[in-house]
């Protein structure tokens, strides 16, 4: 839906305070008021050059301090001014104000060098919201809160009284010209006397406050931020000076364990062998780990200190000349290499006086382990459990066969270890050789057994197997087609039960194309019922002929014939029944398409008329700013209105970025969730940024969309438009920050003297500045002046800090 701008709805809007206003400009007690309110704000600026006026009118009208004011407010340089009496200099002077004011963006209408308009219309704020003035500030208690808001300590909000407005706002003028430097520009008994103060000179006044409380702000501000920077430049030099000792220690601590790990001596004894082997393991034990920790710290204080530098813009820490991370790695694999050596020396010499000892309770603990292995499995090789069981039970003895086969056979390698240890006992003539080998002929001969046994059983096994298997397979063969044809006959009962919910001709003509397919197939179901039981019957005839052991039914299925014919019985008789009800439905069915086909009919009359009501209802959304949040966030709110016909929709975003001063909040049309360049060019305007429409404004305005639209597609997204605000509000400490603070506290001095560092920093961060901070040498230096500027640059330069 298109959206247009009704002129005439806003003129009717705003012709009460058009009226209103005209009425003011007729009532000399007003006229009074803003000249005097005025005055006292451009006196309030005035003084910071020196000078001051009188007459509003009379005192710029040569332009020469309309120009000065314009710069003190301003803080830049305007165009040379006309020195001349003539009245063509007068003229030139007002005229390159007026363009001065014009180029930041404030519509001068009607108003000019020559017109006839008062110095008070010209020099009125243009940008000030109207909130309720005529009550809060009439009775004082806006002023008081305001000042009670950034000043508790100033007025005891709630001792005022709202019935007693001549006393809250002389309370409130009187406080803030003495403690705020807020000159009076409003009187008490004007403001009473007055039906509606004058909203203009009131805000003009309570600007007053907000730079008198936006300048404390900035001094806090830059306080806090000296504070953070100092703090993390202390924390820094602490892990640097903690990274030096631990990397001392630990070197002399390796220096010192080398040459001991290094000694080759051998020793004649095993105690002493033992003793080395000991003092050894308590190193690793005992000395090495925290070793280990320190080095592992280290490592992680030096990576801390490089990523705390790095986030911090502050140059790399370069430890001294062999105190390198890399230096201590390349000690510590030396001490490992040495520490490796050692202890091969160490496993290599016990090794050499323990082998005989070695040998011989390696043998006795392999020996151990097989006679228990082969304890009781010669009486289980010689069982005839097989004579009685099932095929099933056959089969698991035969698995349960294949599995001790495949045991005995990886117990061959270590009746080979207990040969192969025996004959090199007897190579080194080993004291108690003689039972060695009685125990391990035993061994071997036992062995031989075993496997004589085991292929004995095997044998027995696979011939009762293959007496049983043909019984098995007809088994088999009858759960495989019993059991599917069990769950198809179930299936359809449930389905020739179920209940159907239908809403339409067709659905039902479905079901019942379905039904029909499935009666076709009950033939070719009855022959599978009669294939199984034939089954059936030829294992009964086989249990009889050969008198086999059956113990229990078919091990494979619980299906039994008479199961599979009642249910036959019962689905035979469900198709009759469904076919009645698919016929009742079919009936059902056909009434309802009656009924549907004249309600379409109706709604198509009464669609168009519902629609126009909703197009009227969408035309009314409009665009405005809102307030300022606390925090980024964003909304989105969605409708759709829609008829059979035509669809309608329309969307709404919000979006409020931390640190500027407004909210924008826009409708869009085209539901796409973007902006066109116009579109987000009036939203940067909104956000503060100064893009005009002249050279200057199109050059930075084609900066930023290159940067939210790189493909130039001509749109900017919701996303980009989030990624732009959130690098542009980014806060980053730099030096020329830390600078510009350090300038605030010295009150726009090029240098900081002690006591102002003392006044306004903690005392442990101002006494490190104050030891660090070069003496200052300029032209305008006084005794005790710091230089700050130099300062600040070592702090994110090289330095010794």
């Amino acid at each position: 839906m298109d959206h247009h701008y009704d002129p005439q709805q806003t003129n009717d809007y705003m012709q009460p305070e058009e009226d209103w206003d005209r009425d003011l400009l007729l009532d000399p007690a007003w006229e009074k008021q803003q000249r005097k309110t005025f005055t006292a704000w451009c006196n309030s600026h005035l003084r910071k050059a020196g000078t001051q006026i009188e007459n509003i009118e009379e005192d710029f009208r040569d332009g020469l301090k309309l120009m000065l004011l314009l710069e003190v407010i301003s803080g830049e340089r305007l165009a040379k001014p006309e020195r001349g009496k003539m009245r063509v200099h007068k003229i030139s002077n007002v005229n390159k104000a007026l363009d001065f004011i014009a180029s930041k963006g404030v519509k001068l209408v009607s108003i000019g060098a020559e017109g006839k308009e008062t110095m008070v219309e010209i020099l009125r704020p243009a940008h000030f919201a109207l909130f309720c003035l005529s009550h809060s500030w009439k009775d004082g208690l806006g002023f008081c809160a305001l000042i009670h808001r950034h000043r508790p300590e100033l007025i005891d909000y709630g001792k005022l009284r709202k019935d007693d407005p001549l006393t809250n706002l002389n309370t409130a003028f009187d406080v803030a010209e003495k403690y705020l430097d807020i000159p009076k520009m409003l009187d008490a008994e004007d403001i009473i006397g007055t039906l509606r103060p004058d909203e203009k000179a009131i805000m003009t006044y309570v600007s007053c406050y907000y730079h008198a409380f936006s300048g404390a702000q900035k001094a806090e501000t830059a306080a806090n931020r000296i504070c953070k920077v100092l703090a993390v430049n202390q924390e820094n030099e602490q892990l640097m000076e903690d990274y030096e000792k631990l990397a001392s220690d630990l070197l002399e601590w390796i220096r010192r364990t080398i040459p001991w790990l290094e000694n080759r001596a051998p020793e004649n004894t095993m105690q002493a062998m033992q003793q080395k082997l000991e003092d050894f393991r308590d190193y690793r034990r005992l000395h090495k780990p925290p070793k280990v920790q320190e080095k592992c710290q280290l490592e992680i204080n030096f990576n801390t200190l490089q990523t705390k530098l790095r986030l911090s813009n502050r140059p790399a820490f370069m430890p001294s000349e062999g105190k390198m991370v890399s230096d201590i790695n390349n000690a510590w694999g030396g001490l490992e290499q040495a520490e490796k050596g050692y202890e091969e020396w160490l496993l290599n010499e016990i090794r050499r006086l323990e082998r005989l000892d070695h040998l011989a309770e390696k043998f006795r603990q392999k020996a151990s382990i097989h006679e228990s292995w082969t304890d009781g499995k010669e009486a289980m090789l010689q069982q005839k459990d097989y004579e009685t069981a099932t095929l099933s039970e056959i089969k698991a003895l035969l698995k349960k066969h294949e599995a001790f086969e495949s045991d005995l056979a990886a117990h061959q390698d270590r009746v080979e270890q207990i040969a192969a240890i025996a004959q090199e006992l007897n190579e080194l003539d080993y004291y108690d050789s003689p039972s060695v080998n009685a125990r391990c002929q035993k061994i071997c001969d036992q062995w031989d057994n075993l496997g004589a046994l085991t292929q004995k059983r095997r044998e027995a096994l696979e011939r009762t197997e293959k007496l049983l298997e043909t019984i098995d397979q007809l088994y088999l063969e009858y759960a495989k087609r019993a059991a599917p044809f069990n769950n198809w006959m179930e299936g359809a009962m449930e389905d020739l039960q179920d209940t159907f919910i239908v809403h339409t001709i067709e659905e039902i003509q479905g079901l019942t194309t379905a039904h029909e397919q499935f009666k076709a197939t009950l033939p070719d179901a009855d022959k599978e019922r009669q294939a199984i039981l034939g089954i059936h019957n030829e294992v009964s005839k086989i249990v009889q002929t050969y008198h086999v052991n059956m113990a229990g039914t078919n091990p494979y299925t619980t299906i039994t014939p008479q199961e599979i014919n009642g249910k036959w019985e019962h689905v035979r008789q469900l198709v009759p029944r469904r076919d009645q009800a698919l016929m009742e439905e079919h009936a059902r069915q056909q009434q309802n398409e009656r009924l549907r086909k004249q309600f379409g009919a109706q709604a198509n009359v009464i669609g168009p008329w519902i629609q126009t009501k909703m197009e009227v209802q969408l035309f009314s959304f409009s665009f405005s700013f809102l307030a300022c949040q606390s925090k980024f966030h964003l909304t989105c709110r969605s409708h759709e209105y829609s008829n059979n016909t035509a669809p309608l929709s329309f969307s709404c975003f919000s979006l409020s970025v931390p640190g500027m001063p407004w909210q924008l909040s826009f409708l869009g049309c085209d539901h796409s969730g973007t902006l066109g360049p116009e579109e987000f060019k009036a939203c940067l305007i909104s956000l503060g940024y100064d893009i005009g429409n002249d050279a200057q404004g199109e050059a930075e305005f084609a900066r930023i969309m290159s940067i939210v639209d790189p493909n130039r597609m001509g749109v900017v997204t919701f996303q980009a438009f989030i990624d732009f605000m959130s690098r542009e509000t980014a806060d980053t400490d730099t030096a020329d920050q830390v600078m510009a603070s350090f300038k605030i506290l010295a009150g726009d001095k090029n240098y900081i003297t002690v006591d102002e560092l003392r006044r306004e920093l903690p005392p442990d961060q101002a006494e490190y500045c104050i030891a660090r901070m070069a003496p200052y040498n300029g032209r305008d230096a006084v005794p005790g002046a710091l230089d700050y500027m130099s300062f600040s640059t070592a702090l994110y330069g090289e330095s010794d800090l």
